[in-house]
Parts: C-alpha cells; sequence; structure tokens
C-alpha cells in the first residue's frame, strides 16, 4: 500500500474513532498503536514509551499548565464582571456600546484566561441577559460572545501559539509578538461589526438616557488594572529577553492567584482546591493530548506518509497561494470537528515542510492557523463555543446564534484575507522588536 493511501486510511479512521466520543488522547493513542502493529509488527510497540516520553521532556512544556493556573485564578473571581461592566460604564453612549463593551471584555478576559469556552461562559451569564434586556436582539447578543470568546487563543499569552510552537520548532516569544496586530484587527473588526449593526437595526436602549459620573466610569478600574498589568508584564518579560515562557507564565500564575486572594477574597481552602483541580484537569488532559499526537506523528512519519504528502504538494504545479487556500479549506473543515489542539499536534509536522518549501514564514503561518482554530470554534457541526452559548441561554435556539456569529466568521476570513496581502501585520512587529 502506498504512503497517501496509508495517509488516507488514517485520515478516515481517525475521524471514525474520535467520532465515538473517545477522548481525544486515547483516540490518537489507539489510532497510532494501530496503524504501527498493522504495519511495522508487534515489536515497534516497544518504541511508544520512549517517543512518548521524549515528547513531553521539554521545559517549555512548564508554561502550559502556568498559564492554566493563571486562566483558573481569573476565571474563579468577579474579574470578568468587574471588566465587562467597566467597559459598558465607558462606552455607554457608542452605538452598540453594550456589544462592543461584552467583545473587549472578551479580549481581555480571553487573554487572561487563554480559554474560550471559560470566556464564553464567564462573560456571557451576565452580559447575554444584560444585552437582551436592554433591547438588543437574540442573534446579535449571542453570536457576539460565540465570536469574542475565541480571541483568547491568538492575543497572548496563549496555549494554543505554545503548542504550535513546540509542535513546529519555532520561537514561542515570536508567536505571541505576531499575535499581538492581528488581534488587535481582529477584535477591531468584531467591534466595527457590532456597531455598525447596532446603528443599521436602531436598536434603541431602554437606558439610553442613563449619564454614569467620572467616579462611576473609575470606580472598577483599581480591581482591573493589576490584572491587565500581569498581562503586560508577561508579555514584556518574554519579549525583552527577561525570562523564558516557562518563567513568565509561573511568575504570572502566582500573581494572578495573590490578586484573586487580595482584591476578590478567594482565600478559602474550598476556593483555591477548586481553582488547583480544575488545573490540574486541563494540565493533564493537554499533557496526554501532546504525548499521544507526538505518537501519532511518529507513526505518520514511520510510515513515510508525512514526507510523501509534503513532497506530493510541494511538486504540484500550482501557485503556491493555491496550495495556502487549500491548506486553509482543510484546516477549517478539521476545526469544524476537532478542538485546536489536535488539529495542531496532528496537522502541524505535515504542514511545516509544506509551508517552508512554499517560501513562507512559519511564524506568519502560525497566525493564520490559529485564525483557522478561531473559525473552527464557531463552526458547527462541533463549534464548542455555541454549544456554551446555548447552554448558557437555552431559550435561544441554535440556528439564532449560528446566525450570529456568522458575521463573526465573515471577519475572521477578511482578517486571513488581510495577512495573506500584508503579513507584515504579523512579521513585523516580531522583527522590530526580536531582530
Amino acid at each position: 500500500m502506498s504512503p497517501l493511501l496509508i495517509g488516507l486510511l488514517v485520515f478516515a479512521v481517525t475521524l471514525l474513532v474520535l467520532a465515538t466520543g473517545l477522548p481525544i488522547a486515547f483516540g490518537l493513542g489507539a489510532v497510532a498503536l494501530l496503524f504501527m502493529v498493522w504495519f511495522d509488527g508487534w515489536h515497534s510497540v516497544a518504541f511508544v514509551p520512549e517517543t512518548i516520553f521524549a515528547g513531553l521532556n521539554d521545559f517549555t512544556l512548564v508554561s502550559i499548565p502556568m498559564f492554566v493556573i493563571m486562566g483558573a485564578a481569573v476565571a474563579s473571581s468577579r474579574a470578568g464582571s468587574d471588566l465587562y461592566e467597566a467597559l459598558a460604564r465607558w462606552l455607554h453612549r457608542i452605538p452598540g456600546s453594550l456589544v462592543i463593551s461584552n467583545i473587549g471584555a472578551c479580549a481581555l478576559f480571553s487573554a487572561l484566561t487563554g480559554s474560550s469556552p471559560a470566556t464564553c461562559a464567564a462573560i456571557g451569564k451576565m452580559g447575554i441577559p444584560e444585552m437582551r434586556r436592554r433591547g438588543y436582539d437574540a442573534d446579535l447578543a449571542t453570536g457576539a460572545i460565540a465570536a469574542g470568546g475565541t480571541l483568547g487563543i491568538l492575543i497572548p499569552p496563549s496555549i494554543t501559539l505554545i503548542l504550535y510552537g513546540i509542535a513546529s520548532e519555532t520561537s514561542i516569544g515570536r508567536l505571541f509578538i505576531a499575535g499581538i496586530i492581528p488581534g488587535l484587527m481582529l477584535t477591531g473588526l468584531f467591534m466595527l461589526w457590532a456597531w455598525f449593526i447596532s446603528w443599521k437595526r436602531g436598536t434603541r436602549l431602554i437606558d439610553r438616557d442613563r449619564v454614569y459620573s467620572l467616579k462611576e466610569k473609575w470606580e472598577l478600574m483599581p480591581r482591573l488594572l493589576p490584572f491587565i498589568a500581569v498581562i503586560v508584564g508577561v508579555v514584556y518579560a518574554l519579549y525583552g529577553g527577561i525570562a523564558t515562557p516557562s518563567e513568565a507564565a509561573g511568575v504570572g500564575a502566582m500573581l494572578c492567584l495573590v490578586m484573586v486572594v487580595l482584591i476578590y477574597r478567594v482565600w478559602r481552602p474550598a476556593d483555591l482546591w477548586l481553582i488547583f483541580r480544575d488545573s490540574l484537569r486541563e494540565s493533564g488532559m493537554l499533557m496526554l493530548i501532546i504525548g499521544t499526537s507526538i505518537l501519532f506523528g511518529y507513526m505518520m512519519s514511520s510510515l513515510l506518509v508525512t514526507q510523501t504528502v509534503a513532497e506530493a504538494i510541494a511538486a504540484m504545479d500550482v501557485n503556491r497561494w493555491v496550495i495556502l487556500l487549500a491548506i486553509n479549506v482543510m484546516l477549517l473543515l478539521a476545526g469544524c470537528f476537532l478542538p485546536p489542539a489536535a488539529i495542531i499536534l496532528m496537522t502541524t509536522p505535515i504542514l511545516m515542510p509544506v509551508i517552508t518549501a512554499a517560501g513562507f514564514d512559519p511564524i506568519w503561518f502560525g497566525i493564520i492557523l490559529t485564525i483557522n482554530m478561531e473559525l473552527g470554534l464557531i463552526t458547527p457541526p462541533v463549534g464548542l463555543n455555541l454549544f456554551v452559548i446555548n447552554g448558557i441561554v437555552p431559550d435561544v435556539r441554535l440556528p439564532t446564534i449560528l446566525k450570529g456569529a456568522l458575521p463573526f466568521m465573515l471577519c475572521m476570513v477578511l482578517a486571513i484575507v488581510a495577512l495573506c496581502v500584508f503579513p507584515e501585520l504579523a512579521t513585523w512587529l516580531p522583527a522590530k522588536v526580536m531582530g
């Protein structure tokens, strides 16, 4: 059997196994073992422990549980609600102000937590009922939160970018810097659409005549500025060469824990136990996925699937942008069924030779790939954020949420096009800061 046929068979079997609901880590591991034994015999099982251990024996991976703890600490407090309320007071008189406030709160909160579902839940539980109460349509209210929650995997610090950096062996610091301008651009596009559609629909808020005093606008800021300072500090430590990703993540996690204790009085042992329990659960899941995906990549490489696919694509007599379009379509389809971590760790070893052979910058491509992952989070049939929102407001039907999210999906496609036309949006800042 040729390597290309083996690759197609692996793809089909993987989709079938994951469609059964088996956890991703176990599904990838089972598929890898199946094909290793099938084509290389039982002796290949001896390489499994060594391969998984070698993949996890990377000090950079320490940053993942640290960033997870950082996010869990913030998510356990009222930081999301305060952030949303503060932005709503400052932007109250602008058309679509409440939607814009929610998108801004999602961007900042998701940057702190790095988790799209957590952001949707934290901001959505307060923001969606409030937007609907004040006169916004259900589709816009739910679609804005579903899309806004995806921003955390692009705006640094981002666990998704860490995984891509590990899988592609590129600088995590450069990836973080590269995500800043596209992340702000995408947030701006979301806000612009919210303003436009609110103005076009003539949405009139029930409290449109309310005027917040300067004191009311500033009273929540002392609680929020320390958390924003943590983001700035972590990013500066990484970009300034002061600390490695693991060191910066450790300091950020400790500072967030201290702040939720001092500012929000989350100090009871039961509260702290929930933070560490949830962090351990998510970190363990991510580590298992990383380990088994590395085994999956080893299986694909040992059966020459990766090399053959890369050579076949590189040998295609087509424009490199056609290759990139095909890759984007593939990533979008994969994002409809699989979470970002699984897609990145499964596809990056295959795509990197293709990307470099086509002359694309791996850092730039990491941002393109991440925006594709954002699209997958709000694309049916397995758009995770859509179901999180539906769980928050069960009276709003899933098609209504999808209708509201669709324009934000188009904003993401527009961002990908802008990055293709102007790659400097992702490459200029890393080159300026790090040389």
